[in-house]
């Protein structure tokens, strides 16, 4: 059978159509290994990020002080220990980058944006200890919770997207999607597996979400970090949601076009680099104020570079509301472009079809 081959489908209201199709996609996945594995690797990075700052904060590498007793002390505690001239060389050590904390007369402990736990245990008194910059965010919370999100991302449409691919391969391979297009129109097949999909997809990421909010709490991290963390995550479910819309049309598309399994990889390469690029994009140059901002209205890039910057409160309050209708419009037409080459290429079996081949194709069954 080929397209336009003029076979009608039974006479279903989309509608139920759609939720059919919806509810045989979920039943499948809810029994998927790779679904399960995912899931539980997800959660363990939304640990791992939320966890493991507090675990290794506060735990300076050097110190610089200028009492010989307290450099003791210090050395005995196994730290590593500059001796300085005086209290104010100690505290220029710490300024600029050279040292991770100083002890000073009083005795006073000095550090720029956590306390040194391990400098306060080795001394004899529990001296006061001031910050310098208390207002700055610990580095390893700073990289490693954009980090996981962009992963997060990344990984979900990625693994379901080429799930969905190969699923719409096989079925077209093994002619059932011949069956299936008897009894309910294309565009509710197509329809119906987005729904689905999207809908596990959001599922896991909003378990994820609400686990690494959870860890954050008896962890008993920093208020300022969780402050920044639980506006971020709010943003980040939108954005994922119309992210994966985006994508997954077109991952159906390029499912379609194969004939069979082997011809996904050569199929999907361009979506596989639309997906891939962006996400090392905002991990190597997140530290770009202009890159970045232009990345948070750029659609592939826009769910993590807009939520990375709602993290580091460097927005606008109407900006990732911007950039959310940018994206939404982006996803209303890239289902337009998927669901197209996803009817002009889902019934023809003898080969794999090409993009230009499926785009004039029109099929009579959707």
């Amino acid at each position: 059978m080929t397209a336009g081959s003029g076979t009608t489908p039974a006479a279903m209201p989309m509608v139920a159509a759609v939720r059919l199709i919806a509810a045989r996609e979920i039943r499948v996945k809810l029994r998927d290994k790779t679904f399960l594995f995912s899931t539980v690797f997800f959660l363990f990075i939304a640990v791992a990020a939320t966890v493991l700052p507090s675990v290794l904060a506060g735990s300076p590498d050097s110190v610089a002080v200028a009492d010989q007793v307290a450099a003791t002390k210090l050395r005995d505690a196994g730290l590593t220990v500059h001796v300085v001239t005086d209290d104010d060389a100690a505290e220029r050590q710490v300024r600029d980058g050279d040292a991770d904390a100083a002890v000073v007369a009083g005795p006073q402990v000095l550090a720029m944006d956590d306390v040194p736990n391990s400098v306060v245990r080795a001394l004899s008194v529990s001296p006061p200890v001031r910050l310098l910059n208390p207002d700055a965010l610990d580095p390893v919370v700073a990289y490693m919770v954009p980090f996981a999100l962009a992963f997060v991302f990344f990984l979900t449409a990625f693994t379901f997207g080429l799930q969905i691919a190969q699923g719409v391969t096989e079925e077209k391979q093994t002619r059932v999607v011949e069956i299936l297009v008897s009894a309910v129109p294309v565009r509710a097949l197509l329809a119906g597996k987005v729904a689905a999909l999207t809908l596990l997809a959001f599922g896991q990421v909003a378990i994820v979400s609400l686990v690494a909010l959870v860890g954050m709490q008896l962890a008993g991290v920093d208020a300022q970090v969780a402050n920044l963390v639980q506006p971020t995550v709010a943003w980040f479910l939108p954005f994922f949601v119309l992210g994966f819309i985006m994508l997954a049309t077109l991952w159906a598309g390029v499912g379609a076009l194969a004939a069979r399994q082997e011809d996904i990889g050569a199929a999907s390469m361009p979506l596989q680099m639309v997906v891939m690029l962006p996400f090392f994009a905002v991990s190597f140059l997140s530290g770009n104020d202009t890159v970045m901002r232009v990345l948070s209205y750029f659609p592939p890039t826009a769910p993590t570079a807009m939520t990375i910057r709602i993290f580091h409160a460097d927005t606008a309050p109407w900006e990732p509301i911007l950039s959310l209708v940018v994206l939404a419009a982006t996803a209303v037409a890239t289902l337009a472009v998927g669901a197209r080459i996803y009817e002009g290429s889902l019934l023809r079996t003898n080969g794999r079809t090409s993009f230009a081949t499926a785009w004039r194709t029109r099929s009579t069954v959707a």
